[in-house]
């Protein structure tokens, strides 16, 4: 079969899984043939190799079980930074770059400030403000080892430092203050559906689900923010849609000001930010 052919063939078996059919079998065969996408839209008449075509076949299988297509192929992009991920860690999502955005908006070019990044995962929020203010200096924490490993591979291969520790959230970080804290902690609460569902199911549960209706680890987060927030410092967590008004009332029970809830692109609440000014 050619290469177009095969990718025909492929689409049409994801279509009942996925929403973009054509672009998870794209992305599957060039990650096969070891090539970019370009390759397959400039020789779509070349033929496909047996042991590729056998290994293309495979990955779509297990595509069609559900798997995401970052977990196949153990790469994902956030923030134009290519980002080893396993199922150690969560796929990192675009609507998190709002995270970065506001952070970068309150890290000033050029200077030097301290960045708390709380449950890293596979680093990508830290490692995306590294890239962006190389004077600052970025302290990532996770839980989980495993989590820890690939953030310490993708900062080696992608050439920015960051500091590491193994932490549940604070608890490691005794005495130690940041002038920025940001968080993508779990938010979704047992009874809610969604982390069993689609790609999800696939995702470590104890990064995307929380108790008390998702609240848990954002109230843990923000009651503890200002023992670690130089004055004037800021938190900045992501949420869930529904989770806005929660947020600001965890947010200033905790005593932070200048506190206010940010939309995504599609409008929903999704980050909320506060400030400590003792």
């Amino acid at each position: 079969m050619t290469l177009e052919e095969s990718l025909r063939q492929a689409s049409a078996r994801l279509q009942a899984v996925s929403d973009s059919p054509r672009l998870d079998a794209e992305v599957l065969l060039a990650h096969v043939l070891g090539v970019e996408r370009t390759y397959l839209y400039t020789w779509p008449e070349r033929p496909l190799p047996a042991a590729a075509a056998q290994r293309f076949r495979g990955l779509i299988e297990r595509r069609a079980t559900g798997v995401p297509v970052a977990y196949l192929t153990g790469r994902q992009e956030f923030w134009s930074l290519p980002l080893e991920v396993t199922p150690a860690t969560l796929i990192p999502r675009p609507e998190t770059e709002l995270l970065v955005e506001q952070a970068l908006a309150r890290l000033p070019a050029g200077g030097s400030r301290t960045v708390l990044d709380l449950g890293t995962g596979s680093g990508a929020i830290a490692l995306a403000i590294a890239s962006e203010r190389p004077m600052v200096r970025v302290c990532a924490v996770d839980i989980s080892p495993e989590a820890l490993q690939v953030a310490a591979r993708n900062s080696k291969r992608l050439g920015l430092a960051i500091e590491l520790l193994e932490s549940d959230w604070y608890a490691a970080l005794a005495g130690r203050r940041f002038d920025l804290i940001v968080a993508n902690p779990p938010y979704i609460g047992p009874e809610e559906p969604e982390a069993s569902q689609g790609g999800c199911r696939f995702e470590p549960r104890s990064a995307l689900v929380a108790a008390d209706a998702g609240l848990a680890a954002l109230r843990h987060i923000a009651q503890h923010a200002p023992a670690h927030l130089e004055p004037g410092g800021w938190l900045l967590v992501e949420h869930g849609y529904r989770q806005g008004p929660a947020c600001r009332a965890l947010f200033a029970a905790a005593g932070l000001t200048a506190v206010e809830t940010l939309p995504d692109l599609q409008g929903h609440d999704r980050l909320t930010l506060g400030r400590y000014q003792p």
